[in-house]
């Protein structure tokens, strides 16, 4: 326990990861002159819908805030107002500001900071949705039924304003404390509704340890790995995010083209009946009819049962791209535009702060709700922004896990030789050793050997190199060596 205490957190740079990867956070002058001086190009012709009170759901500290929420009960279901920061009103699609952004694709996010989409004057800044500021903001209005499903949807150019910013911990405090804020009392019966039907749809949802890499606040410089908790207000909140984008995407498809699509190709047969396998192997009950997305949400998330079966649906989850609809697109099957984890046809249209994509998708929905046309730079730009977010996409994970490595294997540097208590989440297979979590510190690692599947074990760590970013766990934990004479 002492030597745990020792070594809870260590000093850990991340500057050789953004070196590896390319990530200037500089912006070019240029682009900062324009994002500094940018103005609304449609300040004339916006609602007034500041009587609206708005408030926003982020983490804490976080400055870029692209959505601003409202959610109330009717009489005949739901009524939801959903402002996004307008960024497509803010940038000259042919300037150097676009230009940057187009390169970069979204924003990407490391323990020490960020390396934005956007320079912070206008993402932190006069296009962040912050309270008590007036916002130009695309306005959804979406009108649900009383189980939650969407009736009547459409978006518009208004401007807005935020009464309060909130964080999803606090949000999960009022709702335990039955407290909420007005503007979201209606949140959680909303929230469990969309899950409800997301998962008659057949959608998956995976409820992994999440692993994140916090400053420790005891020791200056220093990082420490910790299982993020994620709250019932995070699956609310994120809802209503998945909702706004299936409707987006219902408008673009029904005006035939043009459509920028969030896409996932359905999985394999054979990747279901392997995870069929697995859970009559940990004796996990599935009844028949039931999908995977349903047996899943049975679990108690905290069992290794539910441990090994989340990390075995990643592999049901793969694939994941853009999709570009235009008028010269090849007819496509209804599956093809799906998004497979969702069940359903999606768009990113909520955080075009952070990510390109999103701004070009709600200019599309925009012009079709407003009976205009749809802008030629955003049909000249869609292919290029679909094969932006598709590089970045790459990037970003690449990036999240050679951070989470990084600092792993800092954390164990000094620790070779300790056994730990490990859940083995999936055993090995041909030339791919197994791999099993720790929990304290929170390690996800390979582990020589061939460790049960499903089963709590002892392992040894053999060895853990912060120059190469790996660890090596070994099972059965190898004897220690005898004492001297």
């Amino acid at each position: 326990m002492e030597l745990h205490q020792r070594i809870v957190s260590a000093p850990v740079d991340f500057g050789a990861i953004r070196s590896e990867f390319g990530l200037a956070s500089a912006y070019p002058a240029e682009a900062s002159t324009e994002a500094r001086d940018a103005s609304d190009a449609f300040a004339g012709d916006r609602a007034d819908r500041t009587d609206i009170p708005f408030v926003t759901i982020d983490p804490p500290g976080a400055m870029d805030l692209d959505q601003a929420l409202h959610l109330e009960r009717t009489g005949t279901g739901f009524l939801l107002h959903y402002a996004i920061a307008d960024v497509g009103a803010v940038i000259n699609p042919h300037g150097a500001l676009a230009k940057e952004s187009g390169a970069r694709g979204q924003t990407y996010y490391l323990p020490d900071g960020t390396v934005p989409l956007h320079p912070p004057v206008l993402s932190e800044g006069t296009a962040s949705l912050l309270p008590e500021q007036r916002r130009p903001a695309a306005l959804w209005t979406i009108e649900l039924d009383e189980n939650a499903e969407p009736q009547r949807f459409s978006v518009e150019r208004a401007l807005v304003r935020s009464r309060a910013r909130l964080d999803y911990a606090g949000v999960q405090a009022d709702a335990d404390a039955g407290r909420l804020h007005p503007s979201i009392a209606a949140l959680p019966e909303f929230g469990k509704r969309r899950i409800e039907a997301g998962l008659l749809r057949g959608a998956i949802g995976l409820r992994l340890p999440a692993q994140s890499i916090v400053r420790d606040d005891r020791s200056d410089g220093h990082w420490r790995l910790i299982v993020e908790p994620r709250t019932a207000a995070d699956d609310w909140n994120e809802q209503v995010s998945l909702l706004t984008g299936m409707c987006a995407a219902r408008i673009m498809l029904d005006a035939g083209a043009p459509a920028l699509l969030r896409t996932m190709p359905p999985p394999a047969e054979s990747a279901i009946a392997s995870m069929h396998r697995t859970a009559a192997a940990l004796g996990v009950e599935w009844p028949e009819g039931l999908s995977v997305g349903q047996m899943l949400a049975r679990l108690d998330p905290n069992t290794p049962a539910a441990l090994v079966l989340m990390s075995e649906a990643t592999s049901l989850l793969r694939g994941a791209s853009y999709t570009v609809v235009t008028e010269d697109t090849v007819a496509a099957t209804p599956e093809s535009l799906e998004h497979s984890a969702i069940r359903a046809p999606y768009a990113h249209v909520t955080a075009p702060l952070r990510r390109l994509t999103d701004r070009f998708s709600t200019e599309i929905c925009l012009a079709r709700c407003a009976g205009t046309e749809v802008p030629q730079w955003v049909r000249d730009g869609l292919a290029d922004t679909a094969d932006s977010m598709r590089r970045s996409d790459a990037i970003a994970g690449k990036v999240e896990r050679a951070c989470i490595d990084l600092t792993e294997s800092t954390l164990l540097a000094e620790r070779a030789g300790t056994e730990f208590d490990a859940v083995v989440v999936r055993e090995a297979n041909g030339n791919r050793a197994a791999e099993i979590f720790i929990a304290d510190p929170p390690v996800l690692g390979p582990c020589a050997g061939e460790p049960p599947e499903g089963a709590t074990v002892r392992v040894r760590l053999v060895s853990a190199d912060p120059v190469a970013r790996k660890i090596t766990f070994a099972y059965p934990a190898p004897a220690s060596p005898p004492a001297g004479p």
